[in-house]
């Protein structure tokens, strides 16, 4: 992220100013990209983490079904899930934190609501409500990891056919994104004496200057508008 949002970064300083010494002005533009970048990075870690999570309650509550206790449950569900996830996922570095929380004689109430918070995820914390809850007043377990079960799963399906839908919205603004700084290269090589007035003066700074300001504005605009947060 931080290679990506400098390389932008560098080269916005060449095409709009032709100087490696605009680059330092230009941080205000390199901190709102990596943001930007780390935003939807983190966004993707919590939607592949929602999808990790249905699929260990999946497993608990098969393991429920068969007699185990809600702490025994947990642990056969980490030996399921290390068939299908490895050990970076961020399901198993969960499970395997849990696992040992209950190995060390920490309460499930406590593990699973220190693990919600670790996530930040609405659909898990109001998970770790209900559970604790459910396990302080000997609430129906399966019944409840049924039902977050098939939230999650509707929330996922609902989130993949806004994401279908607005596809081909994305790749348009990333083209769009794309055209200015193509446009201005292709008139530095194709055009150098045209552009050459637009270098090394106050005036030409200004107008480039004007010009960077529209574009970033349009940029975060045009995110404003394709971004749905489900």
């Amino acid at each position: 992220m931080m290679l990506k949002a400098s390389a932008v970064t560098g080269m916005t300083a060449w095409l709009y100013y032709r100087s490696a010494w605009a680059v330092p002005f230009l941080f205000p533009m390199w901190s709102g990209y990596y943001k930007r970048l780390e935003k939807e990075c983190l966004k993707k870690r919590k939607q592949e983490f929602l999808l990790q999570f249905k699929e260990l309650l999946q497993a608990v509550s098969s393991a429920l079904n068969t007699g185990y206790s809600i702490e025994n449950a947990i642990k056969e569900s980490q030996k399921e899930l290390k068939l299908i996830y490895s050990e970076d996922k961020l399901v198993s570095r969960e499970l395997m934190i849990l696992v040992r929380q209950l190995q060390m004689q920490i309460p499930v109430e406590q593990a699973i609501e220190e693990m919600a918070s670790r996530a930040g995820l609405e659909d898990v914390e109001s998970f770790a409500e209900v559970f604790i809850t459910a396990k302080r007043s000997g609430g129906d377990m399966i019944a409840i990891m049924k039902k977050t079960v098939g939230q999650i799963s509707d929330k996922i399906d609902v989130a993949r056919e806004i994401q279908t839908v607005l596809a081909s919205k994305q790749y348009e603004f990333r083209v769009m994104s794309a055209v200015p700084y193509a446009i201005i290269a292709y008139m530095c090589l194709s055009f150098p004496e045209f552009m050459t007035c637009l270098y090394g003066n106050v005036t030409g700074v200004g107008v480039m200057t004007v010009c960077l300001l529209i574009y970033i504005s349009s940029y975060y605009l045009g995110i404003r508008l394709i971004e749905i947060e489900v």
